[in-house]
Parts: C-alpha cells; sequence; structure tokens
C-alpha cells in the first residue's frame, strides 16, 4: 500500500466513524442514514457531510445578513400550516425572520479520478444538475452534490409579519412538494448507488 492509499484509507475511515457517531447520537438526517451507511461500506467511497434538506425559520440578526442568522426553527420533513404560523409568530430578537426552503446537499469522497466519474455519471442519470469535483488531489477527491429545490423570502421584518395567511398556505403547499420532489431525488439517487457502486 502506497502513501497515498494509505492516507485515503485514514480518511475513509475517520469519517465513517463520525458518521456512524453521529447516527448513534440522532444528529444524522433519517433521510440520508440509509444512502450514507451503504457508501461507508464500500471499498473507494466515503460521505464527508450530508444535509438531507430541510424547512428553516432564520432569525437574521443585521438587514439581509445571512451569515449571521440562526435558526428559529427547522424541519426535515413537511410542515404544517397551523406549526408554522405557531413559529413565526413566537417572540424572538431579530431584524428580520426568512422562510427559507434547503435542499439536500452532499459531499462524497473516493480515492480516484476514475471513481469520481462514476460518481458523476449516477448524478447525470438521476437528474441531478449540480454537481461537480471541489478537490482533486493525489488519492483524494470530494464531489459536491447539490438539489436545486430551493425557496428563500421574509415573513417578518422588526416584529410585524408581512404575508397574509392565504398566501402563507399556498407557499408552504408549494414547499412542501419541492421538499418532497428533494427526498424523492435523493432515493432515486441512492438506487442507482446501490446499482453501480461495490
Amino acid at each position: 500500500m502506497n502513501k497515498a492509499e494509505t492516507r485515503f484509507k485514514m480518511i475513509k475511515e475517520r469519517h465513517k466513524k463520525t458518521f456512524f457517531k453521529a447516527v448513534e447520537e440522532k444528529k444524522a438526517d433519517k433521510q440520508m442514514i440509509s444512502l450514507c451507511s451503504y457508501i461507508a461500506e464500500t471499498k473507494n467511497y466515503f460521505t464527508s457531510s450530508s444535509c438531507s434538506g430541510r424547512i428553516v425559520l432564520l432569525d437574521l440578526a443585521k438587514e439581509g445578513n445571512k451569515k449571521e442568522a440562526a435558526f428559529h426553527s427547522k424541519w426535515h420533513r413537511k410542515v404544517k400550516l397551523k406549526e408554522l404560523i405557531t413559529e413565526i409568530k413566537r417572540k424572538q430578537n431579530e431584524e428580520e425572520l426568512w422562510f427559507k426552503l434547503d435542499s439536500f446537499i452532499l459531499h462524497l469522497g473516493t480515492n480516484s479520478l476514475e471513481n469520481a466519474k462514476k460518481i458523476l455519471k449516477i448524478t447525470r442519470k438521476t437528474g441531478i444538475r449540480r454537481a461537480g469535483i471541489m478537490v482533486a488531489e493525489e488519492g483524494k477527491f470530494i464531489i459536491e452534490l447539490i438539489g436545486t429545490q430551493t425557496m428563500s423570502f421574509p415573513v417578518k421584518i422588526k416584529g410585524k409579519i408581512l404575508l397574509e395567511e392565504e398566501y402563507l398556505k399556498k407557499t408552504l403547499e408549494k414547499a412542501n412538494q419541492k421538499l418532497e420532489k428533494n427526498y424523492n431525488q435523493l432515493k432515486e439517487f441512492e438506487k442507482n448507488v446501490r446499482k453501480e457502486l461495490k
């Protein structure tokens, strides 16, 4: 085993341990567990980070500054209108409160360009349009996959709710549909991964 192979094996083992610890501590997104568990057991692949997609309410400390945002509420599932309205009305100190639908994001590691290309081929087959190699070093390639089901808009500014309930209802229906589409694409990706990656 050469130096690059030894390094890859160590990196893979470290990420595998981190992932299974997150599962044990119930910190891993349940929609990602099956896919990431399978990848962790393959010879040449690992996952370094992942999020299955979610609906969030974000507190923005300063006007429009998402870098200084804090989670007000988050759900890795479809959301009911009643619970969304309850959370929007809940007292907080934010300048702005934003509704946001985040799509899945997944970072996959492998040990060769050939293996990285296999992942990209699977993403194309699954219809994932945003995928590419982020890191390309000897014995280490990181591929980023990002879904495209997103939404983002302000719902409250300085304590004043900006949107009528009917608008929120229609928008939430759309967001829930998009989230379901996001999760279905992840399932399709896993199905193709299980066929192609051993």
